[in-house]
């Protein structure tokens, strides 16, 4: 069975949605800085970084906090995280701070909807 990977679905999906989407991230900016996250996603006036997790094991908390403390030293205050699945605790903090989260089968169930 041959899976897509989470960016390719990621990008669809963001894309049937009316975002536009920019694939390198930074890259444009300055070359020389270390890229923070895997997508960035605008609608409008708002752009929301993406952080992909091509993980085959449950993101914890300790993940979800950590990508708020960079979102928020880069300026952003709704980020999005994409993995396989969640455990619990990273869905509570995430509701909390009112980061999204989306797993491949959120993803697919969303791309297969539009």
């Amino acid at each position: 069975m041959n899976r897509r990977s989470l960016k390719n679905l990621a990008i669809q999906y963001f894309t049937r949605r009316g975002y536009i989407v920019d694939k390198n991230p930074g890259q444009n900016d300055n070359p020389s800085s270390t890229k923070k996250f895997d997508l960035l996603v605008r609608r409008g006036s708002e752009a929301y970084p993406v952080w992909i997790k091509e993980w085959n094991r449950t993101v914890g908390v300790n993940i979800v906090i950590n990508t708020d403390k960079v979102a928020q030293n880069l300026g952003f205050s709704n980020p999005i995280i994409i993995a396989e699945k969640f455990s619990e605790h990273a869905k509570a903090y995430a509701s909390r701070r009112g980061i999204r989260l989306l797993s491949r089968s959120d993803i697919l169930r969303g791309i297969k909807t539009f």
